[in-house]
């Protein structure tokens, strides 16, 4: 079995190449590595690519990019994908930090990277507020159990939780998701999150996201699957940007539980599947009216929290 370590960067078309450049690299403070009339790489301060930007429909995940074990033989690789029965093709020049990739492609349609050797990018100078890596990507899909089969059984991932049985978070390392999937009738990207440090990063971009016009559509809050601290926005493309912090980690696969917190609700926390009335804010939504509300549809603010 193949096994991711980390995700790598995303690739997101955008009609507005400037537009979105200023966005990443002004707004969130990502560094801009390599540009071209149709495509540009950003990168965070720790020397990560995390977006590609290339010309495009609004806001459509084009591909996506995983690092596997440095020193893996890419031809191995492809040996074992054809043995799955899984077409692929070895590509060089992938981005500044990429010189060889295997390309497949999943069951809903995104082209995948796989690269074993990662050239780090110079460190930059901090931003107004400062981001640490593309921390997940999440999809809408028509069906969860055949991509959650392929990226558990083909990549390595593991399950996290699961929200019933229509959202599933996955993991490639310790950080408790890199990879959401949630039911949908029409296939889309659903959100994509940055990582920052801690509480005072969140803060930070509240403040600096407000100063540029660009307001918050959930949060701030502590999710309960994952229990990070997140907030979201919405970028002139419409692609739903979360910033989070604290999320659980699974240091020891042998253990099989979260690295305990105290705002855990369990001791110890394993995976598990959660009802799907488990609310996204641990810190609020949390009364049995506001519950059953949710439950019947008869508050629509908290329509966002469904989707």
């Amino acid at each position: 079995m193949i096994k991711v370590r980390r995700l790598g960067h995303a690739t997101i078309s955008t009609p507005d190449m400037d537009g979105q450049i200023d966005y990443y690299g002004r707004i969130l403070g990502l560094r801009v590595a390599e540009k071209s009339k149709d495509r540009a790489i950003l990168v965070s301060k720790q020397g990560f690519e995390a977006i590609e930007l290339v010309r495009g429909e609004k806001g459509q995940l084009k591909r996506i990019s995983f690092q596997i074990a440095p020193g893996t033989d890419l031809n191995d690789v492809v040996k074992e994908l054809s043995k799955l029965g899984i077409k692929s093709e070895k590509r060089s020049g992938i981005s500044p930090g990429i010189a060889e990739a295997v390309t497949l492609v999943d069951p809903k349609g995104t082209p995948v990277d796989l690269y074993a050797e990662y050239k780090f990018h110079e460190p930059a100078q901090p931003a107004y507020f400062n981001i640490l890596k593309l921390g997940h990507v999440a999809y809408r899909v028509l069906d969860v159990q055949q991509i959650v089969k392929f990226y558990s059984e083909v990549l390595g991932f593991r399950v996290s939780d699961w929200r019933g049985d229509f959202f599933v978070f996955l993991r490639c390392n310790t950080d408790h998701h890199t990879l959401n999937f949630i039911i949908d009738e029409k296939p889309q990207l659903h959100h994509i999150a940055f990582e920052v440090l801690d509480w005072s990063e969140i803060n930070k971009a509240g403040d600096w996201l407000a100063r540029n016009k660009i307001h918050l559509v959930w949060g701030p809050g502590r999710h309960i699957i994952g229990h990070n601290v997140a907030t979201y926005h919405r970028n002139d493309d419409l692609v739903r940007v979360e910033i989070f912090t604290e999320m659980d980690q699974l240091k020891d696969e042998a253990l099989g539980y979260f690295d305990p917190r105290p705002w855990h609700q369990e001791f110890p926390l394993y995976p598990k599947m959660h009802g799907p009335e488990t609310l996204r804010n641990y810190w609020g939504y949390g009364s049995e009216r506001v519950i059953q509300g949710y439950q019947t549809n008869e508050l629509p603010q908290y329509e966002a929290i469904r989707s």
